[in-house]
């Protein structure tokens, strides 16, 4: 039993600082400047995979799993279109705190969940609880509150709702560890990567060599990408689908407090009444989750919230 409890406290602690750093991302991300954001998208992406190729190398687990997944053709197909759509996520999200949109940014990953439900509904066909249909309504009752006061649709957090939902789905589908997937994931990126780098570069507009401390961070970017999940992964081994399902609003939280509390966007009064909406669904999907699991027949959680 205290080997249990031990385990379990050291899960809480890999899960709970993995949300941390994403939720601390938006401080990050401006540090880059004045990188644009298909620069910083590009150094992220190949800088992750070099990374990654660190870790499978000297972290014990070498390239074994990787050569399994690439023999496996309909997986690096799913892992592929994984790639797409978290470098779609990644480079909406790097725009919307780069551009002054970190609430609205965080919006997108407190509907993650919703849109993750809906997608059981409309490709799996499974079934909601009543109390879920009622996260739901509530959820996109929030969305339209928001949508009046901008004027539009915000699409910056839908968009990275839908990317990460997606990119979760692909991830479920093609049941691969999380080091060997990002693996495929970022080198099927590499080439991209390379690509917009030589035209950014072609065009005299790359940051990256003409100063010391930005080059460092822009690299840096690899790191900040890979050991949150490592450290997620490391945490969901150790912990009940329950506080995992609980700690990942940490990372929309933080975000929020930041764009709010340090970077000082606005939050009209309609703006905020959706967050409540949103944040209303939430406490009632999370509590029906609760009793479910107590029941035996809980759903799994997203995979991460990753930025």
């Amino acid at each position: 039993m205290a080997g249990a409890g031990s385990e379990e406290r050291a899960g809480l602690l890999y899960g709970t600082s993995a949300y941390l750093i994403w939720g601390a991302f938006p401080l990050y991300f401006p540090l880059l400047e004045p990188a644009g954001t298909i620069e910083i998208l590009a150094q992220r992406m190949g800088w992750s995979l070099i990374v990654v190729l660190l870790v499978l190398r000297f972290g014990g687990g070498g390239f074994g799993g990787v050569r399994a997944v690439l023999r496996d053709r309909a997986k690096v197909g799913v892992l592929a279109l994984a790639g797409v759509f978290i470098a779609v996520n990644w480079g909406t999200y790097i725009y919307a705190v780069n551009s002054g949109h970190v609430v609205e940014a965080s919006l997108g990953y407190f509907i993650n969940p919703l849109f993750t439900i809906l997608l059981g509904v409309v490709v799996l066909g499974e079934r909601l609880r009543r109390a879920q249909w009622v996260a739901v309504g509530i959820g996109t009752l929030a969305v339209l509150v928001i949508a009046v006061d901008y004027g539009r649709p915000p699409w910056i957090a839908l968009v990275l709702a839908f990317s990460f939902g997606m990119y979760g789905f692909c991830k479920k589908r093609a049941d691969v560890g999380a080091v060997d997937s990002l693996a495929v994931e970022t080198a099927v990126q590499f080439v991209p990567a390379l690509v917009a780098i030589a035209i950014i570069g072609a065009q005299g507009s790359l940051v990256f060599g003409t100063r010391a401390s930005t080059s460092v961070l822009l690299a840096g970017s690899g790191l900040i990408t890979v050991i949150p999940l490592l450290l997620f992964a490391a945490g969901t081994r150790r912990l009940p689908l329950s506080v995992v399902g609980l700690l990942q609003f940490l990372t929309p939280v933080l975000q929020f407090a930041v764009g709010v509390g340090i970077r000082h966007e606005p939050l009209p009064t309609a703006e905020l009444a959706g967050f409540c909406l949103v944040w209303l669904a939430l406490i009632v999907l999370s509590v029906d989750g609760l009793r479910a699991q107590r029941r035996g027949r809980v759903r799994p959680v997203p995979e991460s919230v990753a930025a």
